[in-house]
């Protein structure tokens, strides 16, 4: 089936959940395979994902943004499930399934992701109000505003809230 290049789709990714990230990875992936530019725009929880544990940093954060870094996850490989997550043990399970089916892991699908030329947005505010900063990210995140993220997805074929 073929599909014009014109076509596009756009994902909020507001959740910080393994499962959830994997679902928007696997559509932004398969919609890139099928020639339509894939746009996700990561608010609040979902930033997590995009964080790059190499870069961690505390330096020049608030004494918060300094707590609420160290307790929450610093990149794809700690985020926990949404449901059933058993303080990790829901997760191995989840992992060893996806082993069993030869299934690649969350890290493998968003570096296909950002192989395959996905679009990856950061929200200005939600980087803002968690202390993050733009070098914490990997490297494809644009930051963006709400308003350009919704003109964004008012040009889109198909908008997904996850």
């Amino acid at each position: 089936m073929d599909h014009p290049v014109d076509k596009k789709i756009n994902i909020l990714m507001f959740s910080g959940d393994y499962d959830k990230a994997l679902t928007a990875l696997i559509l932004a992936n398969s919609a890139q395979a099928m020639g339509v530019q894939a746009t996700i725009f990561f608010a609040f929880w979902g930033l997590f994902l995009l964080r790059d544990p190499k870069h961690f940093s505390l330096d020049h954060k608030s004494y918060y943004e300094k707590m609420f870094g160290l307790v929450t996850p610093k990149g794809p490989e700690e985020l926990t499930i949404s449901r059933m997550n058993m303080s990790g043990l829901g997760k191995l399970m989840l992992e060893k399934m996806m082993d069993n089916e030869q299934t690649p892991h969350l890290s493998a699908f968003l570096q296909e992701a950002r192989d395959k030329g996905v679009k990856f947005y950061g929200c200005q505010l939600s980087v803002e109000v968690m202390g993050f900063h733009k070098e914490e990210l990997i490297p494809e995140v644009e930051i963006m505003t709400a308003q350009d993220y919704l003109k964004n997805a008012l040009e889109s074929d198909i908008q997904l809230f996850i």
